[in-house]
């Protein structure tokens, strides 16, 4: 179970790398709407193929872990590390694979001519901050796995 979460989160968090990089480097679609739209294409790829999966592997096996592991369930940083990877897993439905698809699927029907490129305002800072704060939480994450801090136990 611990291969299969660290692998996990070497996949999210690498995913999240690149979406920042890739958000650093893309042009407003006004400058060059068939590379902003390329673009997009390859960050919700990113998102579909290597971040969702990374995430839902690192969620399901640190749940099967705390499952299987009696020592796990009176661990304070293992509750934490549960409450935040929740947390993780919820934003990355909200602040990561929305967005980042449905600006994908945008810029493709502006490429299309089915809706003026005039309307796509994209907000690069915004979602590299969200994408930035998702990455300080899995950091944590880690961070408690790795160290495992001695929270107060509690009683069985």
């Amino acid at each position: 179970m611990k291969f299969l979460h660290t692998m996990g989160a070497i996949g999210m968090m690498g995913a999240m790398a690149c979406l920042v990089v890739l958000l650093g480097m893309i042009p407003q679609p006004s400058v060059s709407l068939p590379l902003y739209a390329e673009m997009r294409a390859a960050m919700g790829a990113i998102v579909r193929y290597v971040f969702f999966p990374s995430l839902g592997l690192t969620l399901v096996a640190g749940l099967l872990a705390i499952a299987v592991n009696r020592a796990l369930h009176s661990a304070g940083w293992a509750l934490a590390k549960l409450a935040s990877g929740i947390l993780v897993f919820e934003w990355g439905f909200a602040a990561v694979q929305g967005p980042m698809q449905e600006a994908a699927e945008e810029a493709a029907r502006a490429v299309a001519g089915q809706i003026d490129p005039a309307t796509i305002t994209p907000n690069f800072g915004t979602e590299q901050g969200a994408i930035w704060v998702m990455l300080g939480v899995a950091t944590v994450n880690v961070i408690l796995g790795v160290f495992r801090p001695k929270f107060t136990n509690l009683p069985d």
